[in-house]
């Protein structure tokens, strides 16, 4: 009994000694790539190549013998191994929630893989200890971050579209879209990315003047703000404008993620505007549409975020503008 528990004990050191190391080595790669260029974190080797690594390094390690079962390599070390890059993202590195939600399918999922392969390459030979060996597992992600700026990244467009009928006429609904001196906490509506992941809510856009040329300064909550710039003025028909991000405003996008700022070498906001069309009897449907591009090495994965963030957004910004336009004491004489 005394052997067994002396047993255990020592392969829960050497596990949580392995760990510690592999974390550690992975956090030194993240420094290294932040250092040399903070848009490198979305990259093959962060994403793919370094959660598939340290975890086939760590089960290794861990399991000099190949005895644990396939749970160990596919299950309980990758959540643990997440579950502290969790704590030290949030803790040390100051990492917002929404890289931290956008990292987890690909660390989870390359984790889990990395560990497959190791079981079934460790039960296919005849179990050895060789740290040698399993420390070569290490030299991938700092190979591949050599060879991957070599590579060029697909570039791709995109755009998110949203629409509300009001009822109100088309000339009321553009009175509110042209901008919302303020807005309400409680304006708008509920959706996932505002009020559980906590982006940032609008609290108003206002026109410098009418007309082509014109500005739109819209502010957020938490200081942020951006401009848009009007290319199309079409009175209760169409208002276009492109984005127009300052480096001085960049410091409270930061805040929320600095790995994912709306003007970046990975992807951009670009332009976008308000399409109303007339449908009889008082209403009007109010379009909203954003255009931008993404140059990732997971465009599409990009276009899902896409979709949910800016789509959310947008949606509630259609929401304070039906809302603003159907109350009586809004509404224009």
């Amino acid at each position: 009994m005394d052997q067994l528990r002396t047993r255990r004990t020592g392969a829960a050191v050497r596990i949580a000694a392995v760990t510690i190391f592999g974390l550690t080595f992975a956090l030194g790669v993240y420094l290294l790539i932040e250092a040399v260029n903070p848009a490198g974190l979305i990259s093959f080797t962060f994403l793919l190549i370094l959660p598939a690594a340290v975890t086939a390094f760590v089960t290794y390690v861990g399991d000099p013998h190949a005895l644990r079962g396939r749970s160990f390599y596919t299950t309980s070390v990758p959540f643990s191994l997440f579950g502290a890059v969790v704590v030290a993202s949030i803790g040390f590195l100051r990492e917002g929630v929404i890289c931290i939600l956008m990292l987890a399918p690909f660390w989870l999922g390359l984790s889990a893989l990395g560990g497959y392969i190791n079981w079934r390459l460790r039960n296919r030979q005849e179990p050895e200890e060789n740290v040698f060996r399993a420390s070569t597992l290490l030299l991938i992600p700092l190979v591949a971050m050599q060879v991957e700026p070599m590579i060029p990244l697909p570039r791709d467009t995109g755009s998110i579209t949203r629409s509300v009928v009001i009822n109100a006429d088309p000339a009321t609904v553009w009175h509110h879209a042209r901008g919302v001196h303020q807005i309400a906490s409680d304006d708008g509506r509920w959706n996932i990315s505002q009020d559980i992941i906590g982006l940032p809510r609008p609290i108003g856009a206002r026109l410098d003047r009418d007309g082509f040329g014109a500005t739109r300064r819209v502010e957020w909550q938490d200081g942020i703000r951006f401009k848009e710039v009007v290319t199309d003025w079409q009175p209760a028909r169409r208002l276009w404008w492109n984005f127009q991000f300052d480096e001085t405003d960049m410091d409270a996008w930061a805040m929320q993620d600095r790995h994912l700022l709306p003007d970046s070498p990975h992807y951009r906001i670009t332009d976008g505007g308000y399409v109303l069309e007339p449908l009889g009897d008082g209403r009007t449907r109010l379009t909203l549409k954003t255009n931008y591009w993404v140059e990732t090495p997971v465009n599409w994965y990009a276009r899902l975020w896409g979709q949910l963030l800016v789509g959310d957004v947008s949606s509630n910004v259609l929401a304070v503008i039906q809302q603003k336009s159907e109350r009586p004491n809004q509404r224009l004489p």
